[in-house]
């Protein structure tokens, strides 16, 4: 018999032998030949292990079909390997790479990730955070709808990390918004617009950034800028809109999200409204359905993805999970068929 041959009847053997009970780290530890204690620290605290360690470990680990216990995991060290994204609205598509690129990291570190959404509602955000944390070892909070003032408490309990919203309490990781807001504005002023509408969301902090921001760059820019507020960041509040853009005489539209700007595209094209000859219009975020829009959206592209990534990475590490930090993104301007010079 060969040595891959004994190797391989060794651990059939020892499989057999586990026949009817879980693998342990010790099943593992004695099949890579290495101390339980070096395979508890791969399994449990990854980065911590020598990267092709690790990675035979791992191998092992799938190998025997062993899995970690979170509740077992959490007794002697009070964690549990699960963590939360809680966000306003599971069905916008602006969070699909976001939760994408937070769950890519969390299962590579082997950590489980679970999603709670808050409706858009401050009280449930509150609720849903405060019920989550005795059960996760820390969350990411997406487009909080609670101020600084609201969540630097509940930071003393759990780890928290703001993703998609600045904090000046909590690690943060924000696109660009300046960045962005600025070349859309320099866009509608090349092409020759004076008069320009931001759908905002009202109520919102968020929302009274980009505004602030917005108005500064109109005005720098010698653009005449009216705030129009909708109720929600929804194709419906986005078609709703309409009739206010229209009575405001503007030649541009700048909206919250790509959401709200579908709305508005909508609502025109069934009031035979043709967009660009009528008014411009730009989104936010660029999700899947702003290149297949009619006509196809301009709009801000956010890096979801990296987002999701970068904040996740943050909350997974204890030496910056409960550091105030900011890291920010670049925003793009993707020019489409919903923008042109003005008509009139």
């Amino acid at each position: 018999m060969s040595n891959d041959e004994t190797v391989a009847a060794g651990r059939t053997e020892a499989l057999d032998e586990r026949a009817g009970r879980r693998p342990t780290i010790y099943d593992i530890a004695q099949l890579v030949g290495l101390n339980p204690s070096t395979v508890s620290r791969a399994l449990n605290k990854p980065g911590r292990t020598n990267a092709a360690t690790e990675e035979r470990i791992r191998a092992a680990a799938a190998e025997l079909g062993y899995r970690v216990n979170p509740m077992a995991r959490a007794l002697p060290t009070g964690m549990t390997g699960t963590f939360a994204i809680v966000l306003p609205d599971i069905t916008n598509p602006v969070h699909f790479d976001l939760i994408r690129g937070a769950e890519q990291v969390a299962r590579t570190n082997g950590r489980t990730l679970i999603v709670s959404e808050t409706e858009g509602s401050a009280e449930i955000e509150l609720e849903t955070i405060e019920t989550l944390q005795s059960s996760v070892d820390g969350l990411l909070v997406v487009a909080s709808r609670l101020t600084d003032d609201e969540l630097a408490p509940l930071a003393r309990s759990k780890p928290i990390v703001a993703a998609n919203h600045a904090s000046q309490s909590l690690p943060s990781v924000i696109p660009d918004l300046a960045m962005g807001l600025r070349q859309a504005m320099d866009h509608v002023h090349e092409l020759g617009h004076r008069s320009v509408a931001y759908l905002g969301l009202s109520g919102l902090q968020m929302g009274r950034t980009r505004w602030d921001l917005t108005l500064d760059l109109a005005t720098s820019r010698d653009i005449s800028l009216v705030e129009i507020a909708v109720n929600a960041p929804s194709i419906d509040a986005g078609a709703d809109a309409l009739r206010r853009v229209r009575a405001s005489g503007v030649t541009a539209v700048l909206a919250y999200n790509d959401l709200v700007a579908h709305g508005l595209l909508r609502a025109a094209r069934n009031a035979g409204i043709t967009i660009p000859d009528a008014f411009s219009v730009i989104g936010f975020d660029d999700i899947f359905s702003a290149e297949l829009a009619a006509p196809s959206l301009t709009t801000l592209r956010s890096p979801l993805r990296e987002i999701g990534t970068r904040a996740m990475q943050t909350l997974l590490d204890s030496d910056l999970n409960r550091v105030p930090s900011r890291v920010i993104l670049p925003l793009d301007l993707v020019i489409r068929d919903s923008t042109a010079a003005p008509s009139r």
